[in-house]
């Protein structure tokens, strides 16, 4: 059974997902962009067929097109929109990460998709990384005993270059910062590792390089999750003069490891008490070397998406996966403004809460 896919939004991670839509053999039957040439880019550089109809308002799309699956890589602002359309006329979807900028349209994302029994994945890819899977297995082992903490560090570099592509990016409206844009996906690979469960979050953000954009270019925070077990971040676009690492790191009171590389997806240190298998034998059988930060997670993601659909089961990343990383930037992002721990749950919360926090 293939399925019929469309793309709305073709900037800088589209071609991610088009590589992943013909490696999992979808139906590509429509592009949608307000930058035409972009979609003709995309049907020449992927050899697609010419039948594939291109729009530039989505809303017509979905009128004039029969549609299974769509991914949304449109600027961060508008996931939630577009993503509540779709919904309603039930098209299943991957969502680029963030899932929206506020909670209240995560928490009707996944409302009106129970409501419609449509399937929603949120686009965290690193969770299908070959280390984060099997270091994911040794955690549901309980290879590490009991949690004490973890760490995700994001070093990056982002310049004016990078902003002046797309002038959405770092606003508070469409964007957000560090934290939302770039590090996202390790902070939701932390929060999945430690338990999922919050109990509160102690934040501090600064925009120290960056004074063209609106958000944060430096982020930490310390976590407390419910399970007695801490967290830390530190996230930055500030390193010098290029990406430096991103990593992740699980100590528990039977269990040590890093993960590295340029998106995690290599296992630096794998020590455990029980000894079950070779450090370096793992180290080189879960080691994936990527072109660039995206790797190679878009289309084991993809073909995870496609199965739930046909079967009629959850993604293995969900909506609510989402909602949780959304919601830990956005707690660091109270605690930084407010000066104070923040407690979770968090109801209600939005990037545009912050507007106006680095003008000096």
């Amino acid at each position: 059974m293939s399925l019929r896919y469309a793309l709305i939004g073709c900037g800088r991670i589209s071609p991610n997902h088009i590589a992943a839509a013909l490696e999992n053999k979808l139906e590509i039957v429509a592009l949608c962009d307000l930058d035409k040439v972009k979609m003709t880019d995309i049907v020449e550089n992927f050899s697609l067929n010419k039948d594939v109809r291109l729009y530039i308002d989505y809303k017509e799309m979905l009128e004039k097109e029969d549609i299974d699956l769509i991914a949304i890589c449109t600027e961060s602002g508008k996931h939630g929109e577009i993503a509540l359309d779709c919904i309603d006329r039930g098209v299943n979807l991957i969502i680029e990460k963030p899932i929206a900028l506020s909670l209240q349209e995560a928490d009707e994302i996944i409302k009106r998709s129970k409501k419609k029994n449509v399937k929603v994945s949120a686009c965290h890819q690193n969770r299908f990384n070959k280390s984060i899977k099997k270091i994911r297995e040794a955690m549901e082992d309980g290879r590490f005993g009991r949690l004490l903490y973890g760490t995700a560090h994001i070093r990056w570099n982002r310049g004016a270059d990078y902003y002046n592509q797309a002038p959405w990016r770092g606003s508070w409206l469409q964007d957000g910062g560090a934290l939302m844009n770039q590090c996202i996906h390790n902070i939701d690979l932390l929060r999945w590792m430690m338990g999922d469960e919050i109990e509160e979050v102690f934040g501090m953000t600064d925009r120290l390089m960056h004074d063209y954009i609106e958000a944060e270019d430096l982020g930490i925070a310390v976590i407390r999750f419910k399970n007695g077990s801490y967290g830390i971040v530190e996230g930055t676009t500030n390193i010098y003069p290029k990406n430096l690492e991103e990593t992740l790191y699980i100590f528990g009171e039977k269990g040590t490891i890093k993960a590295g590389g340029k998106s995690v997806n290599l296992i630096e240190e794998w020590l455990f008490v029980d000894k079950q298998d070779n450090p370096e034998e793992v180290k080189e059988r879960y080691f994936e070397n990527p072109p660039n930060v995206y790797g190679f997670g878009h289309t084991p993601l993809y073909a995870d998406v496609i199965a739930a659909v046909i079967d009629d089961r959850e993604p293995y990343v969900t909506a609510a996966d989402g909602r949780r990383a959304l919601e830990l930037v956005l707690a660091i992002y109270k605690s930084a403004a407010e000066g104070r721990a923040v407690r979770l749950p968090l109801e209600k919360c939005s990037t545009l809460d912050f507007s106006g926090r680095f003008d000096r």
